[in-house]
């Protein structure tokens, strides 16, 4: 039977502010993570998901609630979890590379770990930086040690705020194939978060989104596709047209003109709004190319969530 590595319960937290009516971070946020998922925590800006990772990790003690580690009573996050927080920020930036993994290895009183920090600069291309103060390493280099460094400690439970955050596209590819890997081959458990949805959406089985600090969904994403039922069709035109009157009615986007056409893409709900928008067209005689079917994404299922809600990505 499978465990739970992570278990939040009614968290609150507000942020009193002088002469202000105080900011509600998060109100009665509940979620758990079984040991070995990888999931995704998505919000837009000021959601409340950093708040969250950080009452995790420790670094902010919630109003109310708890969290429970591996059905553990514990009150040392630093026991079961180790994070990547804000890009590169969790790293010393006046130590070499091979220095920040020794000290980090040391905070978790581990020993004999020189193996383990030789393959992870090999695994990240740091092996010819590790005598390198992290300051004079690239930004992508930086990221790269701050993920090292969250491994080298040991934990059983990750927290990756933007692990991909200034990546390279081949750097960015490998380090997806390698969360899935410390979780289906290392049993590691792993909580997500990331603006990049096409990072989400290849790595994450199942997504938590907060918004205005409450949950608004918790599903798996197959789940979330089949309930918002959205298809994306790319449409292209003959020629150059403004699309005005038609971005009043339907959800358009990446509408541009090359070579002669007009390409845009569009998020319809129902066969009615294909056709109603394929009457549009031709009422405006524009000249209608080609229309591909393409699959639901993510970022359509995550918008449709915020703005029901009534929030705003910022």
């Amino acid at each position: 039977m499978v465990s739970t590595a992570l278990e939040v319960n009614s968290l609150r937290k507000t942020y009193p502010l002088w002469r202000q009516e105080d900011v509600i971070a998060l109100q009665d946020v509940s979620f758990s993570v079984k040991e070995g998922e990888v999931v995704g925590l998505l919000g837009p800006n000021g959601a409340g998901k950093t708040t969250a990772i950080k009452c995790i990790c420790g670094l902010i003690t919630p109003d109310t609630g708890s969290i429970t580690f591996f059905e553990q009573n514990s009150n040392n996050p630093a026991e079961h979890v180790s994070a990547v927080l804000e890009g590169n920020r969790n790293i010393y930036w006046r130590l070499t590379a091979r220095e920040n993994l020794e000290f980090f290895a040391g905070l978790q009183g581990r020993s004999g770990v020189d193996p383990e920090i030789r393959s992870i600069l090999e695994r990240f291309s740091l092996n010819k930086k590790e005598n390198t103060p992290a300051r004079k390493l690239s930004r992508g280099m930086q990221q790269k040690l701050a993920l090292g460094c969250s491994l080298i400690r040991g934990t059983d439970l990750l927290l990756l705020d933007e692990p991909t955050l200034g990546l390279d596209v081949k750097t960015s590819r490998d380090l997806r194939r390698y969360i899935l890997k410390l979780a289906s081959k290392e049993g590691k458990t792993i909580l997500l978060s990331s603006h990049d949805m096409n990072v989400v959406e290849d790595v994450c089985e199942r997504v938590i989104i907060i918004n205005n600090g409450e949950v608004m969904a918790d599903d798996k994403v197959d789940n979330l596709k089949d309930l918002f039922n959205i298809h994306i069709y790319k449409f292209t035109l003959k020629g150059r047209y403004k699309l005005d009157d038609i971005e009043e009615n339907f959800d358009i986007s990446e509408s541009k003109y090359i070579n002669g056409k007009t390409r845009f893409k569009v998020a319809l709900k129902s066969s009615d709004s294909f056709y109603r928008l394929i009457d549009e067209l031709q009422k405006s005689e524009i000249r209608l190319e080609k229309v591909q079917n393409l699959d639901s994404h993510l970022e359509e299922i995550f918008m449709n969530i915020i703005e029901n809600d009534g929030g705003s990505v910022t």
